[in-house]
C-alpha cells in the first residue's frame, strides 16, 4: 500500500490522528476477541475461531467447503485451519472427506450437531459484538480493554 507522507501528514490527516485511529482499532479488536473467546468458551464450549468457522459455513449455505476456502474466510493458514477443523471434527461439529474430482483436496461438511451448536451460540456472539461496538462506546488508546480489566480483577482477587 502506498501512502502519501509529508511532514507529519498522511493523505491530508495528521500522523497523530492516524496512529490514534489505528490504536483504537487494535483496542476494539482486542476487547472483542477476548470477550468472544471468554463468553463462547464458557457458555458453548467453542473458541472464537471455531465459532467463526461454523458461522462461515452456515452463512455460505453450501453443503461442503474446501479446507483452503475455510482458511481464507477466517484468515488462518491452511495448517492452522486444518488443526482447528480437526478439533471441530473431534467434537462432532464437522466432518471431513476427500474431494472426488481432486484426490489431493479435502472438503469440510458441517454436521447437524455443528449447526445446533452454532445456533445456540449465535445470540452470545451477537450480544458481545453489540456490547463492544455499540455506537458512542468510547475507545481510548492506552486505556485498558475490558479483557485487561477482567484479567487484572481476577489476578487481584486470586492474590487477596
Amino acid at each position: 500500500m502506498h501512502l502519501m507522507f509529508t511532514h507529519g501528514k498522511i493523505r491530508g490527516m495528521s500522523e497523530e490522528y492516524a496512529v490514534r485511529a489505528w490504536r483504537d482499532v487494535l483496542a476494539k479488536h482486542a476487547a472483542a476477541a477476548c470477550a468472544l473467546e471468554r463468553e463462547l468458551s464458557e457458555r458453548h464450549q467453542l473458541g472464537m475461531s471455531e465459532f467463526e468457522v461454523l458461522e462461515r459455513m452456515v452463512e455460505g449455505g453450501r453443503e461442503r467447503y474446501r479446507v483452503q476456502e475455510v482458511a481464507d474466510a477466517v484468515h488462518l493458514s491452511q495448517s492452522a485451519c486444518s488443526r482447528l477443523i480437526a478439533r471441530l471434527e473431534k467434537s462432532g461439529l464437522v466432518c471431513r472427506g476427500m474431494c472426488e474430482d481432486d484426490r489431493r483436496g479435502v472438503f469440510v461438511l458441517i454436521t447437524d450437531e455443528g449447526r445446533e451448536r452454532h445456533a445456540a451460540a449465535l445470540s452470545t456472539h451477537r450480544t458481545v459484538l453489540a456490547d463492544i461496538f455499540e455506537p458512542g462506546q468510547p475507545t481510548r488508546s492506552g486505556q485498558p480493554t475490558r479483557c485487561e480489566q477482567s484479567t487484572r480483577s481476577g489476578r487481584a482477587a486470586a492474590q487477596a
